[in-house]
């Protein structure tokens, strides 16, 4: 048995046509053991020209987004555009199982190659539409960036200060979510394939995928008649003595760490221990004491009390480093942990004992690069065989000579034609 077959999705052939919009759902399909194959025009997909490089050299065969988004898949070159394109393509759907495609709404139809026309050559395949807006509605024919999509869904309106203008998460978050709810969609209509054998059509909106993450915000005015704010590195609460200020993240001597002590059995606890704590370092506590510090009802302080009581703990974190905070944190069970950053992810303990980070060869740079591995614990068919971002028309010959029987002399012509 292959590597492949013995994985979840092994077996199944997913014909990738999307942009950046989608890239992400064939990621994982193809992490899942699908064997699927990223379907570019001649020359390269525009998404290989999205930063950053390797090395910081612009070049499609170096783009780091195109070698996470394209991990595990293999690559042909083929212009669908072209009638000779076309009848390849149909051709390939006739023994896939999935066709993802981010076009505008309608192309594929208007290409012949919608839903409806493949079913026609193959009853089960799964066709997977990920776009902005969707394929109805009043924005289904508007074009978006990962920015605008996540603007127009809601997060960005609750990322940032409350006192400056809303901003993106560092890193684009809307095609993922997008990229990510097509590929449960896409498992989901596999298994009533498997049940009824017959395909379907899974139209996914980045917009919804992306507001769906607002999570509670949206029901806060429903259930409560108040609009969830910005709150930036903490959050407001309006306690009977007024509106407090609950600071989340503090500042320490190389980074930041977050601490929160939810409930008040949970903050009782925590205070003694601070008290314990910052006795033992020489730090007073005893201007904290005429509130009640540390067996003190948070709920019953001021907002000039609550504000003294996290400027005597930020005063404090101030001076240590994160690890010396959480170490000790973790020895006094009190709710604080460090604020990672990249290097910190990638040298966490935790991730590297569960074998989070994995080293793939990259044959054409020489050299093997880490990458994020497997996100799931699967004990029958472990996520594994990982294989680099493929290189531009890189199986060209494994597809169309060795599958579909394409001679030499057919693949030339069709090459100086500009159909593969």
């Amino acid at each position: 048995m292959t590597e492949q077959q013995h994985s979840l999705l092994g077996g199944y052939r997913v014909l990738d046509l999307t942009d950046e919009v989608g890239l992400y759902c064939g990621r994982l399909l193809g992490d899942l053991g699908a064997d699927v194959i990223k379907v570019e025009k001649p020359g390269g997909d525009a998404a290989r020209n999205i930063g950053p490089f390797y090395h910081d050299t612009p070049d499609p065969e170096k783009s780091l987004f195109w070698y996470f988004m394209c991990m595990n898949k293999r690559g042909i070159t083929l212009d669908i555009e072209t009638p000779d394109g076309r009848e390849i393509f149909k051709k390939l759907a006739k023994g896939a199982d999935f066709v993802i495609e981010s076009f505008i709404p309608g192309h594929m139809s208007h290409l012949g190659l919608g839903y409806t026309d493949l079913e026609m050559i193959n009853r089960r395949i799964i066709m997977v539409s990920i776009t902005p807006f969707g394929q109805k509605g009043p924005y289904a024919n508007y074009k978006a960036s990962d920015l605008t999509t996540w603007a127009m869904a809601g997060p960005m309106n609750l990322s940032g200060d409350p006192d400056r203008p809303p901003v993106q998460v560092s890193f684009p978050q809307a095609f993922l979510h997008a990229g990510a709810n097509a590929a449960v969609g896409a498992l989901i209509a596999n298994y009533h394939c498997q049940m009824s054998g017959e395909g379907q059509h899974v139209d996914v909106s980045a917009q919804e995928a992306s507001s769906f993450v607002s999570m509670e915000a949206p029901a806060f005015w429903e259930l409560l008649k108040f609009d969830v704010q910005r709150s930036g590195p903490g959050r407001d609460a309006l306690f009977p003595k007024g509106r407090v200020r609950i600071q989340f993240v503090y500042p320490c001597k190389d980074g930041h760490v977050f601490y929160l002590a939810p409930g008040a059995a949970v903050m009782i606890t925590a205070n003694r221990a601070w008290t314990e704590w910052l006795t033992s370092e020489g730090v007073s506590v005893e201007h904290l004491k005429g509130m009640g510090w540390p067996d003190l009802d948070f709920m019953n302080l001021s907002p000039q009390d609550f504000d003294m009581i996290q400027g005597t703990l930020g005063d404090f974190m101030i001076t240590r480093t994160k690890a010396d905070l959480y170490e000790e944190a973790l020895k006094r069970d009190i709710p604080l942990v460090p604020v990672s950053t990249s290097e910190d992810v990638l040298e966490n303990p935790q991730l590297r004992e569960r074998g989070y980070w994995i080293e793939v060869e990259h044959p054409d740079l020489g050299v093997s690069l880490t990458y994020p591995g497997p996100w799931a614990k699967v004990t029958e068919a472990p996520l594994t065989g990982w294989r680099p971002a493929p290189l531009i028309g890189e199986h060209n010959e494994d597809i169309y000579g060795k599958e579909l029987g394409f001679s030499r002399k057919q693949m030339v012509i069709l090459k100086q034609a500009g159909v593969i």
